[in-house]
């Protein structure tokens, strides 16, 4: 399927590894110039040299996306012209909600909801101007259901949706979408510490809380990342204009709602 992405100008954040790569890739696979970004500069690079292998162009700034000259430089990659913004960035440990001080409360909501509404300031009024705009936001699963030791990055998140769901329905006009993407367990780095966590919390195994949690999802399995690429490539679609504000959630059926 073309997505009429062809010469579009991607950003995607924390794009390394995990979920933000395969957004990255799905993107790149439908013709963008993807500008990469990611803490660790060895691991970017690798991501980077795969797309490129795969006839891809590609670009990365690395460091921290909560910095402002990191920002500042992903915006200058693009030569000022973004046409697609991907905000994603790393949640913060698991915790007991006891267990969060003040300085940790705010990191967390700074990384998880200052962060991407501050990209998004930065690029928008461009997207107006250009009639053409598709910012997807990676949340989480737990803004529709939240799970314990995760409080911090579920009201980081919940908070971010609140806050562009309203700016959605302002630039709509202009062919600007504001979307969001709720994973649910996929196979990544992240979900390895979401099994420990669950492990020690509960007196069993790595492996059996794996199993556990993998049978608690009616597809029996957990997430591919390109799945979740492919439906991130989707809403930033030409043809999907008529999508904003919304919230998509790809967890195989976990959550048991039909809202």
């Amino acid at each position: 399927m073309d997505l009429g992405l062809t010469k579009r100008t991607a950003i995607v954040c924390a794009s390394s590894h995990g979920l933000g790569r395969a957004c990255a890739t799905a993107l790149a696979e439908a013709g963008c110039t993807v500008i990469l970004n990611g803490r660790d500069a060895a691991a970017l690079e690798q991501t980077a040299a795969a797309l490129r292998d795969d006839g891809a162009t590609v670009l990365t700034v690395a460091g921290d996306v909560g910095d402002e000259r990191v920002q500042t430089a992903l915006i200058d990659a693009a030569g000022g012209q973004v046409d697609i913004l991907i905000n994603n960035n790393g949640g913060p440990p698991l915790r007991d909600f006891r267990a969060l001080d003040g300085d940790a409360i705010h990191a967390g909501v700074d990384a998880n909801m200052v962060t991407p509404i501050r990209l998004v300031q930065k690029v928008i009024d461009g997207m107006i101007e250009r009639h053409f705009g598709r910012i997807v936001c990676i949340t989480s699963g737990s803004v529709k259901a939240p799970i314990p030791g995760l409080d911090l990055s579920s009201g980081a998140r919940v908070g971010l949706t609140g806050f562009l769901a309203g700016v959605a329905r302002q630039v709509a006009h202009a062919n600007v979408t504001i979307n969001f993407l709720l994973p649910g367990l996929f196979d990544t780095r992240r979900l390895a510490g979401v099994h420990a966590f669950n492990a020690e919390k509960n007196g069993v195994s790595v492996e059996e809380a794996a199993a556990a949690a993998r049978d608690r999802i009616p597809a029996k399995r957990f997430g591919e990342p390109h799945e979740f690429g492919d439906a991130c490539a989707f809403l930033c679609a030409k043809s999907s204009g008529f999508i904003t504000g919304q919230s998509l959630l790809i967890d195989g059926g976990a959550y048991p709602g039909v809202l």
